[in-house]
């Protein structure tokens, strides 16, 4: 079959199939994220084996797309007025969550007699989240509150953590190594991250002036594709976190443009296909193999990674005085883990070949059960936070 029919074949498919999970996903306990990973599995490579080289090739691309657009979106939540009484907060626990988990991973394997490289690695690996599921979970449930707004902002700054706590952790790896050059990783994580603020706020502030002037309707959805994938392939070229690029251009927008907030529902109209295509091959390119050879260092990473974001999430809440809700849930909300994480352990597998086997076994395989598991703890979580949120006004207003 010729490339185009066969192209538009899958594409309708997975659109429709991908609906029927979703719709599935309304009527049961688990969030629509796991069930379209499961149905991925069993359309993909391992499993029936129904979709074409042709999109499992181009896989990047629409995750890229689909991630643009959540970053865009979770930078629009960042505003002055939803940051307000939750700045300090939203530092506090993105950070102990990242770094605690690090730490909780980091020493854990050690104490269990990994070397000490491949620990301190692998902590670094843990500490990242996944934004686009723990995104679609909160918009599938269509939850309200505190909480749900505190971890939006949370996951939106995640990564940057991630990413400096990665670089610190190469650096010391390839002191403890002998090797030279070792501040290379921190110079590289200065310019993913800097560079990438800088390009949001280039883009964000012409355009916060000048998006909305145009007349409501499909304008304004031109606009806002059209100045998302731009940032994307700028700092895709110039190699910068694409991720934090359009989180800072939706922040720039969202907090300047006083005038509209046109773009940010207009790509929310149109979100949804890019994300579900984006699950479905996700699922589909999962090497279950990877997971399934993981061994006692992976079974002991899945845990430590587990217990150091419940800590992480605790602490960072007990310090900045958050309150009984936020303290026992937002641990469990943050265990999604995905692209980032395999993205960091292909790089440390460049500067540290020998152990790019247990590094890159062990980032695969952990993704393959906290992507498919993760999206259920982060909806308990909030489900459970909503509930003691809602028992704790009723006792406030004197309710029964």
């Amino acid at each position: 079959m010729d490339s185009a029919p066969q192209f538009l074949l899958t594409l309708g498919g997975i659109l429709l199939l991908g609906l029927i999970t979703s719709t599935i996903g309304r009527r049961t306990p688990l969030p629509r994220v796991t069930l379209l990973l499961v149905f991925g599995v069993l359309i993909g490579q391992q499993g029936l084996n129904v979709i074409p080289p042709l999109f499992t090739d181009n896989f990047e691309l629409i995750a890229d797309m689909a991630l643009l657009m959540v970053g865009f979106l979770l930078g629009g939540k960042l505003t002055r007025n939803s940051l307000r009484h939750s700045v300090k907060q939203v530092l506090w626990i993105s950070l102990s969550a990242a770094l605690l988990t690090t730490l909780v991973v980091s020493s854990g394997l050690m104490l269990l007699g990994a070397p000490k490289e491949v620990a301190i690695l692998l902590g670094c690996l843990a500490s990242a989240t996944d934004p686009a599921a723990i995104f679609d979970v909160i918009s599938e449930g269509k939850h309200r509150g505190r909480f749900k707004n505190l971890l939006l902002s949370v996951v939106a700054i995640d990564d940057a953590w991630a990413l400096l706590l990665f670089a610190v952790g190469v650096s010391l790896v390839s002191h403890l190594n002998g090797q030279t050059g070792d501040i290379s990783s921190l110079l590289l994580a200065a310019h993913d991250i800097v560079g990438a603020l800088a390009l949001g706020a280039v883009l964000g502030l012409p355009a916060a002036f000048l998006t909305g002037r145009i007349k409501a309707g499909q304008p304004i959805l031109s606009e806002a594709l059209g100045l998302v994938f731009i940032c994307g392939g700028l700092a895709l070229w110039l190699e910068v976190s694409f991720l934090i690029a359009a989180m800072t251009l939706g922040a720039v927008i969202a907090n300047i443009a006083q005038h509209h907030e046109s773009p940010f529902h207009a790509i929310e109209g149109v979100e949804w296909p890019f994300m579900l295509t984006f699950f479905v091959l996700a699922g589909a390119t999962l090497d279950l193999n990877a997971a399934a050879s993981v061994g006692f260092i992976g079974v002991a990473y899945i845990l430590l990674r587990t217990l150091g974001k419940l800590l992480g999430g605790y602490v960072g809440a007990l310090g900045c005085h958050a309150d009984h809700t936020t303290r026992h849930w937002m641990g469990l909300a943050l265990l999604p883990q995905a692209g980032v994480a395999i993205g960091m352990a292909l790089v440390a597998s460049s500067y540290f070949p020998e152990q790019r086997q247990v590094l890159l076994s062990v980032a695969i395989g952990s993704t393959v059960l906290f992507e498919i598991i993760g999206p259920v703890f982060t909806q308990l979580a909030l489900k459970k936070a909503g509930l003691v949120a809602t028992q704790e006004n009723k006792e406030a207003t004197g309710e029964s």
